[in-house]
């Protein structure tokens, strides 16, 4: 009998803890920040979340409330498949569970392909109606491979598959309130054709840099920035835009407009550029900041913890992660993001930028 009671006490203790998880996140508005726009607000980011030495599952890294997961993605041409992986372009090293129900996503297998984490954080947003909006960053560790039937197209056709009506697209920004629409992104953005933090609830925006292994070939001379650059700008011309499911980041802080680095033919790809993604150390180092914030662009700020006066990078204390998040949202960091895995009340912060 006494057996009995143990396992069922167990058995009790597991559901409770599931049903704990499953506890939904702060909406936006509950910090008195949900009428602000997208791009005048100031959230927190995890780097690495699919990463099992991050979190068991990705949906803890989720629960934290934090405005920002990011996820290594490979190629793999032979397979077909998209990994997510920090390491190995051959197979997946991560935390998802490929959820098909909230249950599922804090037991079972992990180590799935990108279409399983995405179908994870669609889950995760279906438990959490009141949360968001997400930002879901890819690092593309050695960029596409479109000459393998892997480019942009079947990028875009795999987000929709699995995130579907929850992914805020770049057509999406187009539509003007009253009728017609934006020729480019930056035309949106700098009319400031953000919807509210509320209005966009439940959502998702993905934007994707060129990876480590991409950017330290010398053999490849076509990085993820400019190859879905060009792959907005065409599907523009070619009048299908909303087939695009994610934004192109320009990768490395740096003076002035970085998109004046596209010269030549791809000078017509700067306006489809709005994201921005770089070292804080770097872009408070000197660099005007308030540029991004008057343009209502997006500057993800990386590495937070290095910003003079350097704190730990995966431990700070609550009081000195939150301070930090306040210094950056002074210097116009739309995300500042960090290894700051313990701290919910730090990753769930929604500040004015500025």
């Amino acid at each position: 009998m006494t057996a009995r009671r143990t396992i069922a006490g167990s058995l009790a203790a597991g559901l409770f803890a599931a049903a704990a998880a499953l506890v939904p996140a702060p909406p936006a508005s509950a910090t008195g920040t949900g009428a602000l726009p997208f791009g005048s607000a100031t959230t927190v980011g995890l780097h690495n979340t699919y990463e099992p030495a991050a979190y068991e599952y990705l949906a803890q890294g989720l629960d934290t409330g934090t405005g920002m997961i990011e996820l290594d993605v490979w190629t793999d041409t032979i397979t077909k498949e998209w990994k997510v992986s920090h390491a190995n372009p051959l197979g997946n090293s991560n935390n998802c569970t490929a959820a098909s129900a909230p249950a599922q996503l804090y037991t079972g297998g992990a180590n799935k392909n990108l279409e399983n984490c995405l179908d994870d954080v669609r889950v995760w947003l279906g438990a959490h109606p009141g949360a968001g909006p997400l930002v879901v960053k890819l690092e593309l560790k050695a960029g596409f491979s479109a000459n393998h039937g892997m480019g942009p197209a079947q990028l875009d056709s795999l987000i929709a598959a699995h995130l579907g009506s929850a992914v805020l697209r770049p057509a999406d920004l187009l539509a003007k309130p009253g009728g017609g629409s934006y020729a480019t992104v930056d035309d949106a953005v700098r009319a400031g054709n953000w919807p509210s933090r509320a209005a966009l609830a439940g959502r998702v925006l993905l934007y994707a840099i060129p990876g480590t292994v991409e950017e330290s070939n010398p053999f490849d001379t076509l990085h993820t920035d400019v190859e879905y650059g060009r792959h907005l700008r065409d599907l523009a011309a070619a009048g299908r835009i909303g087939d695009a499911q994610l934004f192109p980041a320009v990768h490395g802080a740096a003076g002035g407009d970085p998109r004046s680095a596209y010269t030549g033919a791809d000078a017509g790809i700067r306006p489809w550029f709005v994201v921005f993604d770089g070292d804080a150390a770097t872009y408070t180092g000197g660099i005007d900041t308030a540029w991004y914030d008057r343009s209502h662009y997006l500057l993800v700020m990386t590495d937070a913890q290095n910003v003079t006066p350097a704190i730990s990078a995966t431990g700070p204390t609550a009081d000195q992660a939150r301070a930090r998040t306040e210094q950056l949202a002074r210097a116009h960091a739309s995300i500042v993001s960090s290894d700051w895995r313990k701290l919910p009340a730090v990753q769930s912060l929604v500040l004015p930028r500025g």
